[in-house]
């Protein structure tokens, strides 16, 4: 084990992980947040990087001045109450709803539509972590499903992997999504609208991708928020790993981490931990 990898219990850890393995790949389904977590979390400056949504938000060419203006202003309102320790669990989830819901409303009325999705794919990159693609591309080959549970527009997140291929039949995407007119242009945010607070209440069972999983129950569940670690709440599982990436204030959230997650993948590091687990099934 390296200074970067922490298991609280090592012991448990490693029969569940026996578990998985003996079982093998046709009972294993993969969840997993995107945005920080198949991505980097930070830039080498330090910063957070860019989500999928930012990549919208950041440049005012896409949907103009008014839109990046108002939509910073969203973020600026709502982030803090969502990281506010001393605001309660129901009151943050109703305002996450609350903010998320403006946001798709703005980018609605600012003219968001499939051919800006396409035109923002084509000139900006997400940085993928290291290994995450060819995680990706192995799951294929052993014919695991990966579920993305993501509060991303769903519409962009899938037009990224189809950038990189990796759109395949096991791959699985529950986020938001839009419904579009007949000229492409968005007119509609589909509920449940996802954040990053909501996703324990997200049941996999509503939706047509639980007949390729359910009788696949074990799981290894992927995250880099407290939130995440509930993504597989509601599944009648048999085993479980859970694997979170702490990308930033170490210190403030290891301890929480290293509650809710079996594993806690420390410096915005890389995909080697989750290939060489996956590699052994």
């Amino acid at each position: 084990m390296t200074n970067n990898i922490i298991i609280q219990y090592p012991k448990a850890f490693e029969e569940k992980k026996k578990k998985i393995i003996e079982n093998g790949a046709n009972r294993l389904h993969i969840l997993s947040d995107f945005d920080r977590t198949i991505t980097y979390g930070t830039t080498p400056q330090g910063k957070r990087t860019e989500t999928v949504i930012s990549k919208v938000r950041s440049d005012p060419k896409y949907l103009g001045e008014n839109y990046t203006k108002k939509a910073h202003e969203l973020f600026d309102f709502y982030h803090p109450i969502e990281i506010n320790p001393d605001i309660s669990f129901k009151e943050k989830e109703k305002k996450m709803h609350e903010g998320w819901k403006k946001h798709f409303d703005l980018l609605i009325k600012c003219g968001f539509s499939k051919k800006i999705i396409k035109r923002v794919v084509r000139e900006k990159d997400l940085k993928f972590r290291k290994g995450a693609l060819d995680f990706i591309k192995n799951l294929d080959s052993k014919e695991i499903p990966l579920v993305f549970m993501s509060a991303a527009p769903g519409d962009m997140l899938i037009e990224y992997l189809k950038k990189e291929n990796l759109f395949t039949e096991n791959v699985h995407v529950i986020s938001n999504r839009y419904k579009f007119d007949e000229n492409g242009k968005a007119i509609m945010i589909l509920e449940p609208i996802i954040h990053v607070l909501n996703k324990a209440e997200i049941s996999l069972k509503d939706f047509p991708l639980y007949k390729q999983i359910e009788n696949r129950k074990n799981i290894i569940l992927l995250g880099d928020s407290l939130g995440d670690a509930d993504m597989s709440e509601g599944f009648d599982y048999n085993n479980i790993i859970k694997i979170g990436f702490l990308n930033e204030k170490v210190n403030e959230n290891l301890q929480l981490f290293k509650d809710k997650f079996d594993v806690v993948l420390l410096g915005d590091g890389d995909f080697s931990f989750v290939n060489e687990f996956v590699r052994e099934i």
